[in-house]
């Protein structure tokens, strides 16, 4: 789609559809790149039907010849069996016991790159390969063999693959009808970068010849020259401009949300801001001689930047939590904010005046996120008690972000598999229990969200100082018994996170009691009732009002 920015083509649409239901935000810190030397990747999981739950693999050794059962992830959908390994590794939520994990965001891609064989679907390569990786690299390797031995059911993913010492991104896209298997394409972030993707390809151009920093599927280019994708040199040959180019919705819904991190962490991204906002400048040239029929964007954001200063655990906490703010594509702006400032827009994501096509914006914070993680991976701690998953549900906005060990035991109750779904209430259940408390502030959200912000920022940085003094202890456990030092992360992950959702239960309460009926109610003490406000509406709003309804609202002769 190359037409005036707000006509979108046919080919715009099959990405829409394809990204909707699965719109999903990632951002990469190297150990170079962050304040306390540690690796970070986040992921929000932004699926309308999506229950955020924490899941929970036990290690298990297996007798030989036993299967395992594939199951889609995201419909529950039975593709098949694949043999099991022998020993797989503990996992917690998207990261295992040895500090592995793995994060994603669905791109598409071309539609002739669907369809094909396969029953491993992104999901299972996710979950399946931290059961059996011991670090990134392996789990690279893994995913790889998964994919080519029992072929790839979904469409296109980017993969945040993670452990203690280095950070990749891993691309890859199913082969199309009649093909089995995938394309690929993994990077090494290098030292002191960091990077981001958000359901759009990133990796053009990669090195050929540099195992330690690229991995790639042999036939990652000559595939693309048999389909008759590219015609060019090896070395010229871009992953995403071949196999997903970046169209106005890949601009403006995707890598809008990678530019609102790094603008924050390197003062010279303003100058991608039209690219972001999905003012694509086209390649005219030809690089096989013939017409470009992609129209590829010629002024893209590059892979990873070096930030201007180290990145903390509580930055990659608050870049979850961007809604454009500052920009002029600021939701809490505009008329569609309401008189209550909210910096969201209920789907769909598209909508039409006449004949024209109009769009929401797609900031990094969503309503619709089912479960958002920072995943911190520490050098130099005894095994098992490095790894931290800062797990939360619901909005990233509104939501705390809980610290759960990856080398846990067991997972809270409030969090874990199965206490509640999304048609299934759950009074215990953490999913829907921050969802009463952001739903409601939707309804008066510069009123209320402000109380959030402030309360979920305090129990995060009281959970820092609580995990610093439960590092110290643990270590101290692991040289006398290193099981009963698990045990003890466990119990702390575990309390940490049911106490905050009884906690969160109880703010709910408060919120309700102080704003409902739009009135705003403070204690008032040694009297019966409460001091009562009623903010109403805005200068504006009543004057639009007035200018709408004419005199119809009009008091006359001296009433009220």
């Amino acid at each position: 789609m190359y037409r005036k920015i707000l006509l979108f083509s046919v080919v715009f649409l099959m990405f829409f559809f394809s990204v909707e239901n699965k719109a999903c935000t990632n951002f990469l810190i190297t150990k170079g790149a962050s304040a306390d030397g540690s690796t970070m990747i986040s992921y929000a999981a932004d699926s309308h039907v999506l229950f955020g739950e924490l899941y929970f693999f036990p290690a298990m050794d297996y007798p030989a010849g036993t299967m395992l059962d594939i199951y889609e992830w995201d419909t529950g959908k039975y593709l098949g069996k694949i043999p099991q390994v022998s020993h797989t590794y503990s996992v917690t939520g998207n990261m295992n016991e040895y500090q592995v994990a793995i994060g994603e965001t669905t791109y598409g891609g071309r539609k002739e790159m669907q369809g094909q064989k396969g029953i491993m679907d992104y999901g299972s390569l996710i979950y399946v390969a931290l059961q059996r990786s011991k670090n990134a690299r392996e789990a690279i390797k893994v995913i790889g063999d998964l994919m080519e031995r029992y072929g790839y059911y979904s469409s296109g993913e980017s993969f945040s693959i993670s452990d203690e010492n280095e950070v990749w991104i891993m691309e890859l896209i199913g082969k199309g009808k009649g093909e089995k298997g995938a394309v690929w394409v993994a990077r090494l972030i290098p030292d002191g970068y960091v990077c981001g993707h958000a359901n759009q390809a990133r990796i053009t151009t990669f090195p050929l010849n540099d195992k330690k920093n690229c991995i790639y599927a042999p036939d990652v280019i000559s595939f693309a020259k048999e389909k008759g994708f590219y015609k060019g040199k090896d070395e010229n040959f871009s992953f995403s401009d071949t196999y997903a180019p970046v169209d106005f919705g890949g601009a403006r819904f995707c890598e809008i949300r990678v530019w609102s991190m790094f603008k924050d962490v390197n003062d010279d991204m303003q100058k991608y801001f039209d690219y972001a906002k999905g003012d694509i400048k086209h390649d005219k040239s030809f690089a096989n001689g013939k017409k470009n029929p992609n129209k590829y964007a010629t002024n893209r954001m590059p892979l990873w930047i070096k930030p201007k200063a180290k990145i903390t655990l509580q930055n990659m906490l608050d870049f979850m939590r961007d809604h454009l703010e500052g920009t002029s594509l600021d939701m809490s702006k505009d008329i569609g904010a309401g008189d209550f400032g909210m910096p969201y827009r209920w789907r769909p994501l598209t909508w039409k005046v006449g004949e024209e096509n109009y769009c929401n914006e797609r900031a990094t914070a969503t309503q619709q996120t089912g479960f958002s993680f920072i995943a911190q991976a520490r050098a130099g701690f005894p095994e098992k008690l490095g790894g931290i998953i800062w797990f939360g549900v619901d909005d990233a906005a509104s939501t705390v972000y809980t610290p759960i060990y990856s080398g846990s035991t067991r997972v809270p109750k409030t969090f874990e598999k199965g206490n509640g779904a999304m048609m299934e209430w759950s009074d215990n259940s953490a999913f829907w229990v921050f969802n009463q408390v952001s739903n409601f502030a939707y309804t008066r959200y510069n009123l209320i969200h402000p109380e959030i912000d402030s309360l979920q920022h305090l129990i995060e940085a009281q959970s820092q100082k609580f995990v610093k003094i439960t590092d110290e202890k643990a270590k101290v456990l692991y040289k006398e018994n290193p099981e009963q030092a698990r045990e003890f992360i466990t119990d702390f992950s575990v309390n940490t996170a049911d106490e905050l959702v009884y906690r969160w239960k109880n703010f709910y309460k408060y919120l309700f009691m102080k704003y409902m009926d739009g009135n705003v109610k403070t204690p008032n003490p040694g009297k019966q009732n409460p001091h009562l406000t009623q903010p109403g509406y805005s200068k504006k709003r009543y004057e639009q009002i007035v200018k709408e309804t004419g005199d119809k609202l009009k008091m006359k002769g001296g009433g009220h």
